[in-house]
């Protein structure tokens, strides 16, 4: 069963954001030292670990339908469930891509239009594999 989640939270400006979280709720947030395609930090939350990313796309208009997190599920096997995913009516949003030594990882938009990530836990994820 697939079913650990992983929160993701866009942000215009990641230090705004991260003081802002850090503040509230008391979250250590760093920055990633992987290679990534988008500037990133982790979120450390005593509890369901996350991220704070710069926003892939512009921010939704006030009035346009939620503007949220995104939440990733581990995954068995990323290739078979983005497979399912696509045959499903869902879309690709953002390819997969290794996040070196961690996980492959990707992201989709289902039926709804809303997004969502899947990540394949491998230690030897890299971006030359």
């Amino acid at each position: 069963m697939n079913g650990h989640l992983y929160f993701e939270i866009h942000a215009d400006d990641l230090s705004r954001a991260a003081g802002f979280y850090a503040a509230v709720f008391g979250w250590h947030i760093h920055k990633a030292n992987e290679n990534l395609p988008v500037e990133y930090r982790r979120i450390e939350t005593g509890g369901a670990a996350g991220g704070l990313l710069k926003r892939p796309s512009d921010t939704p208009p006030a009035g346009c339908g939620v503007n949220a997190f995104v939440c990733s599920i581990e995954v068995e096997s990323f290739d078979k469930t983005a497979e399912t995913i696509l045959n499903n009516g869902g879309t690709t949003a953002l390819p997969k891509f290794a996040v070196p030594g961690v996980c492959w990882q990707g992201y989709f938009t289902d039926t709804e239009g809303n997004m969502f990530g899947i990540f394949q836990v491998d230690e030897h994820a890299s971006q030359t594999g």
